[in-house]
């Protein structure tokens, strides 16, 4: 009696060199958009930690002193905090008022409307500036969660139709024909799928910490306002 031979099992890469030109073009696509989301997560995540940790540091500043000069000074070195430049943005404004003469003690009279209408545009114009530093990058993130798989998709349908179409010229139009080249066609759509879940994830994630940043830039403006309101406007 003849030995059975022992089945090979299947190897990614064998597939993956193995396949057609268009399928083996689809998985390079899919892999430099897998290399890149991950480059923008890791970076993203480094940027949104001091970000928190420079905000926190702020938010301690700012509630124990309250001074806009002494804030100013202390908050320099926290340059990652969305709140420090929007704290900057008006403060700038507000020191810009005082140069122009409309300070408190001047004997002039004082618009209250429109002395902080000019410092809540500033800090309205800092959050939007701060919001697109933040969002730098996440869009990607949602481009190749919703059109990795379909491009995957579109690598295995290629291949497929390769298969099948290696099929009407084969001699023996068995399942052992065609495969191979289903199995090879089937890894771009794992690969895609491989590269849109952890940029779906990612940016589900990233769109949350947005979220919040925009929350806190919101309520920090209202505050600064009203300090303003107190102190320099009398």
């Amino acid at each position: 009696m003849e030995p059975v031979a022992a089945v090979e099992s299947p190897n990614i890469l064998s597939m993956v060199f193995g396949s057609g030109f268009v399928v083996q073009s689809v998985l390079i696509m899919l892999i430099a958009l897998s290399v890149w989301s991950w480059a923008i997560t890791i970076a993203k995540i480094i940027q949104f930690r001091r970000a928190q940790s420079n905000s926190e540091q702020f938010s301690q500043v700012f509630w124990e002193t309250r001074n806009f000069s002494r804030i100013d000074e202390s908050s320099r070195r926290l340059t990652d905090s969305p709140l420090v430049a929007v704290f900057a943005s008006g403060y700038r404004e507000l020191l810009h008022t005082v140069q122009e003469g409309k300070q408190v003690g001047n004997g002039a009279p004082v618009d209250i409307q429109s002395e902080l209408g000019t410092v809540e545009r500033a800090l309205r114009r800092a959050e939007l500036e701060e919001t697109h530093r933040l969002e730098k990058g996440v869009t990607f993130l949602a481009s190749v969660a919703s059109a990795a798989p379909f491009i995957g998709l579109f690598g295995t349908v290629w291949g497929i139709m390769n298969a099948f179409h290696g099929l009407s010229q084969a001699k023996s139009s068995t399942i052992q024909a065609v495969a191979p080249g289903i199995s090879e066609a089937l890894v771009a759509t794992a690969v895609g799928l491989a590269a849109a879940i952890p940029a779906a994830v990612a940016f589900n994630y990233f769109t949350a910490t947005i979220r919040k940043f925009r929350q806190s830039m919101d309520s920090f403006s209202e505050e600064f306002l009203n300090i303003a309101r107190r102190y320099f406007v009398k």
